[in-house]
């Protein structure tokens, strides 16, 4: 049997070298899935609580609990963003979920996405230095039915205890509902990481893209597939940064959107898709074929394939075709048969294919700038200063077309987004305090490293045990079984 080191380096050498890419690429996911459940199982999920105050005797107690905080209580009576600095709230986030979208799953029942919350908190934890919470929550009605209000109204009470709201694998539309009433009335940040995170992170890989094929934002014909929370909020995007709305087809499950599809007109719970209904595809392109001939751009976030997204497709575009392929947790298509169509820039969700158009390079940076000014909202114009700030950090270091985006392991990019995104706040005045550049990006610098390097120490001493080498033999046995 194979070693697996804990790095979980190089999954291709443990596979029988006739597998070929696409069978390679299936062995992957499943040994991910496989060594996923046991590791988990190992450590008993992926997060705990830790004092972030210092104990040096029994009398500290008394500061830290009862008689000594009672002033804290009254300073937050008194002052209620005082909450801000003398509790955790101004560095702590709400991961909210209902569980009705997880990932390529579907509705998981209210328990299910805990491991998508947990792990949301883990990453915001290294890679931005936030604390988080992650909170799984029943959002059906008698009925049976998942209703918006029940997630509206549990955030707009909890929201007192937090510095920002991170909602998450929530189903259309009820996402839309949750996220737009939310943003309008809570006093603090709510992001739909699903939809705004994946549109930001989207947006700033499509920056470097189309700077390398030598194409405009104006001038690009685009082709989106899939119109739910996140390919929805990529238009909007992509519109507000100069894309032509005339230029751009959209397509859902029924076909492509119009102002002619009568069965979206009027659903005031998809008022999001009717938005895009009235903007874009003014020829009405029927089928995705016709639209994708001569198309600059495809964005995919629909079914995961392969073969959602047809060679043919791709070969019909124009050249120097830029294509995201991005569903979990197969691409729509492989990135090789995409290439081998003659897309010049390929990018899906996944790490191990060039390209990875991942929200974990995102939403770290965009709510530790936010928690830095304890701002009251993040606007649409926040967002694109994020994707921007992602698209020129990752141009500086040097992009090409199977490196266009920072990676999760390009700590630096954080810290820049988050002062950007923070500076951005202060200048449409929805930030509480007006802090510098500078000064955000020192601070949030230090809270990444100190993140970083007590996860290193504890690990180190023991306090964070590797785990056993027969567990994943096992799960490499029993992929290969499965295969």
């Amino acid at each position: 049997m194979p070693f697996i080191d804990p790095g979980l380096n190089d999954l291709d050498r443990l596979f029988p070298g006739d597998f070929g890419p696409e069978k390679t690429a299936q062995a992957k996911t499943l040994l991910l899935k496989n060594l996923s459940l046991a590791v988990h199982r190992y450590y008993g999920g992926k997060t705990q609580i830790v004092p972030r105050c210092g104990l040096y005797g029994l009398n500290w107690f008394n500061l830290w609990y009862t008689p000594g905080v009672s002033a804290v209580s009254t300073a937050i009576r008194d002052n209620p963003d005082a909450s801000f600095e003398l509790s955790s709230r101004g560095n702590l986030v709400a991961v909210v979920s209902d569980s009705t979208r997880v990932l390529g799953d579907g509705d998981c029942g209210p328990s299910g996405g805990l491991g998508v919350m947990e792990g949301k908190a883990l990453l915001m934890k290294y890679l931005g230095g936030i604390d988080a919470v992650p909170l799984c929550v029943d959002s059906r009605n008698a009925e049976g039915k998942n209703d918006p209000e029940k997630i509206i109204e549990l955030v707009k009470m909890l929201q007192h205890s937090f510095g920002a709201i991170n909602l998450e694998d929530i189903s259309q539309p009820n996402c839309f509902r949750v996220l737009d009433e939310l943003r309008e009335t809570c006093d603090i940040p709510v992001w739909h990481d699903d939809a705004q995170g994946t549109a930001c992170v989207t947006l700033a890989a499509l920056i470097n893209a189309l700077k390398l094929a030598g194409k405009t934002m104006g001038e690009a014909r685009f082709v989106l597939l899939g119109a739910g929370a996140s390919n929805t909020t990529i238009a909007r995007l992509i519109l507000a940064s100069g894309g032509d709305p005339g230029r751009m087809i959209v397509f859902d499950t029924k076909g492509s959107l119009h102002p002619g599809r009568e069965d979206i007109r009027g659903d005031t719970r998809n008022y999001r898709k009717w938005e895009i209904c009235e903007r874009t595809n003014p020829g009405r392109a029927a089928s995705i074929g016709e639209a994708m001939k001569g198309a600059d751009v495809l964005i995919a976030l629909s079914s995961p394939g392969p073969g959602t997204v047809k060679r043919e497709w791709v070969r019909s575009m124009a050249e120097g075709a830029i294509v995201f392929a991005c569903a979990n947790p197969v691409p729509e298509i492989w990135p090789y048969a995409a290439k081998e169509e003659g897309a010049f820039i390929v990018a899906t969700g996944r790490g191990d294919f060039p390209n990875q158009v991942n929200n974990s390079v995102c939403f770290p940076g965009i709510l530790k700038g936010v928690l830095a000014v304890r701002a009251r909202k993040i606007s649409d114009g926040m967002a694109i200063r994020c994707a921007r700030s992602i698209a020129e950090f990752s141009e500086r270091r040097g992009i090409t077309p199977d490196n266009i985006i920072a990676t999760m392991e390009e700590t630096d990019v954080f810290a820049r987004e988050a002062a950007d995104v923070a500076r951005e706040a202060v200048k449409e005045g929805l930030a509480r305090i007006d802090r510098s550049w500078d000064d955000v990006y020192r601070q949030a610098g230090a809270d990444i490293a100190a993140a970083r390097s007590l996860a290193e120490d504890m690990q180190r001493l023991g306090h964070i045990s590797e785990p056993p080498q027969a567990l994943l033999e096992e799960a490499l046995k029993k992929t290969l079984a499965a295969l």
